[in-house]
């Protein structure tokens, strides 16, 4: 699972969270706004494509970009440039076959499509992309989606709820989400407007001080706190019962070089792959 942070000021980290080995790997810290529901990780969770604003970087894909980079470092394997802000990033796809990408503005592709077998297309306009991935869906009479008026599917994001059952556990447990900051996490420094909901048996419980929560596959419940804490929960209902815990709110920018695997698309440590930083 990849988790991207924001802060402090104008730095963003990306990390590796495997929630069923309790770990969490540091990568790589970059000046520059990270866009999370313009991201998307690989089926096998090695490769993260994120969107970027970097205005510094210097090198043919410009200072607005879409990347594939080995999680959780950012330097990008291939790259290529967007005309500003106005994107939707990039998504794995299981077909190879399925491919709406030219040719990058930096580094090497095809590895990804011969190797690893997998295509990339455009991620749909859709409110809450990220959470429709991994098996949300809208809520009974959340407000319908209308393309003509709403092409980016932006208005109706702050009414739209969207909810996913509990996995795993036959408890009838439903998570619930609202709010535009949930829908787009845009990289605002305030997630007031995401609220997450526990409902069962009409019940609802809200989830204090949480800015982000999903189900593991075991039915547990994960959760970022507004306190910059990661946290699995074995009971939705209790707040006290952590079974794991991470506290990355006084995380400084420490950016490294990262290891040479993450500057190729091959495991083996005499693979090679052609790649270029923004610098």
């Amino acid at each position: 699972m990849a988790v991207l942070r924001r802060g402090p000021s104008d730095w963003s980290q990306v990390s590796r969270w495997d929630p069923e080995a309790g770990t969490l790997q540091s990568g790589s810290w970059i000046r520059a706004n990270l866009y999370p529901q313009r991201c998307d990780l690989s089926p096998d969770g090695r490769w993260l494509t994120y969107f970027t604003l970097r205005a510094t970087a210097r090198w043919a894909a410009g200072g607005t970009y879409t990347a594939v980079s080995r999680l959780p470092w950012l330097t990008a394997l291939a790259a290529w440039g967007t005309c500003g802000t106005w994107t939707r990033g990039l998504t794995f796809a299981d077909d190879r076959r399925t491919w709406e990408m030219g040719e990058p503005d930096e580094g090497d592709i095809e590895p990804l499509r011969q190797t690893y077998r997998l295509g990339l297309t455009f991620t749909r306009p859709a409110a809450f992309a990220v959470e429709r991935r991994r098996g949300w869906t809208e809520s009974a009479g959340s407000p319908p989606y209308d393309r003509e008026l709403d092409l980016w599917d932006d208005r109706r994001a702050s009414r739209l709820t969207m909810e996913k059952p509990r996995p795993g556990v036959d408890d009838g447990s439903t998570l619930t989400v609202r709010g535009w900051y949930a829908a787009f996490r845009s990289g605002q420094p305030s997630w007031a407007d995401a609220t997450y909901s526990i409902v069962e048996d009409g019940r609802s419980c809200v989830l204090e001080h949480v800015q982000w929560a999903d189900w593991d596959k075991a039915g547990r419940l994960l959760v970022a706190t507004t306190r910059g804490r990661l946290e699995v929960r074995h009971s939705p209902w209790d707040a006290t019962a952590v079974a794991w815990s991470h506290d990355v709110a006084d995380a400084l920018p420490e950016p490294v070089a990262p290891p040479d695997i993450a500057r190729r698309w091959d495991d083996r440590a005499d693979g090679t792959a052609r790649r270029r930083d923004a610098t």
